[in-house]
């Protein structure tokens, strides 16, 4: 797990030292009409991930930016390590050598995936693509995917921070300029609601489990085991609490600077439901209510975020 922090946090300084020297308006790219974000992906990879083989025992998770996949990523490595029969947390000298790559699919080199032929399984990858670009090896080998989603709100407001935290993504003086590109496609990774609605198509795919980041924070220990049953990883009952505590907010918080280095504070802010009420005015909430009732509402993904609940003043 140390190793595969090392090879994250590389990543992202290269990505950020290569952004400060870049202006704002060349720090995303399109790619087949969705933006990107320059330093972190290119098309040279996209082009190589098509031909990626997945294997049948991957453990994939999905999700858009800020929905909880770095949270979602911690349960499913010490799923993982479990499996392995390794204590969560202890890096094994069998491992030492092993460097392992950054675990978002999309992120880094085009040679990234000749790489990863050479990972032991099961392979762990996330992703914030949406599915019809995802390499077609994934749903052809029936690979079980973790889709996490999260109320569009609290999403949004997320999202900001994030951007205005990281100078791998473009920055916004004012929340309402934020807002505007949110609503209107511009953000990295394309539209939040275009990506529920292609993953809503493959919602009733058994090879495919939906978790709402709400869900997991109401109940983390039910959480951890409907996952681990999904990818049928059997937990002892000690095994399952200490993968609740060590992905509580408050644990990896503090386990933050050795696990993501300096971006620690970026990625673990707060990590709460409805923080969105601080930022969005009267009018922003009509927008958005009017869109995800157009658009989502009607959807499997839609009715399993539970919008009335989340997201109404």
């Amino acid at each position: 797990m140390e190793k595969s922090r090392k090879a994250f946090v590389d990543v992202l300084d290269k990505a950020v030292e290569a952004a400060n020297s870049m202006h704002r308006d060349d720090l995303v790219f399109s790619y087949k009409g969705i933006p990107y974000p320059t330093t972190l992906c290119s098309p040279e990879g996209f082009k190589a991930l098509e031909s990626f083989e997945a294997r049948s025992d991957d453990v994939i998770l999905a999700g858009y930016p800020k929905s909880g996949t770095n949270w979602l990523s911690q349960i499913l490595t010490d799923l993982i390590a479990i499996s392995q029969k390794k204590t969560p947390g202890e890096e094994s000298s069998v491992n030492a050598e092993k460097v392992d790559e950054f675990p978002y699919l999309e992120v880094g080199d085009a040679e990234k995936y000749e790489r990863m032929t050479k990972l032991p399984s099961p392979r762990f990858m996330a992703t914030h693509l949406r599915p019809e670009n995802l390499p077609k090896s994934i749903f052809k080998n029936k690979v079980k995917i973790l889709l996490l989603i999260r109320n569009p709100k609290d999403l949004a407001t997320s999202f900001y921070h994030f951007s205005n935290a990281l100078a791998a993504l473009p920055s916004y003086e004012t929340w309402d300029d934020f807002f505007t590109d949110f609503m209107t496609k511009k953000m990295c990774w394309g539209c939040y609601f275009e990506y529920l609605s292609e993953w809503n198509k493959y919602a009733d795919q058994e090879n495919i489990m939906t978790i709402t980041f709400e869900e997991a924070k109401e109940n983390p220990a039910l959480a951890v085991k409907n996952i681990a049953t999904f990818f049928g990883i059997p937990l002892t009952e000690e095994e399952h609490q200490l993968v609740v505590q060590r992905s509580s907010f408050q644990a990896m918080k503090k386990n933050s600077e050795k696990t993501h280095g300096s971006f620690g504070n970026i990625f673990f802010r707060k990590g709460g439901v409805t923080d969105w009420k601080n930022l969005f005015s009267e009018d922003q909430n009509k927008k958005m209510d009017k869109a995800f009732e157009e658009r989502i509402a009607g959807t499997k993904l839609g009715k399993k975020l539970k919008y009335d609940v989340y997201c109404k003043a």
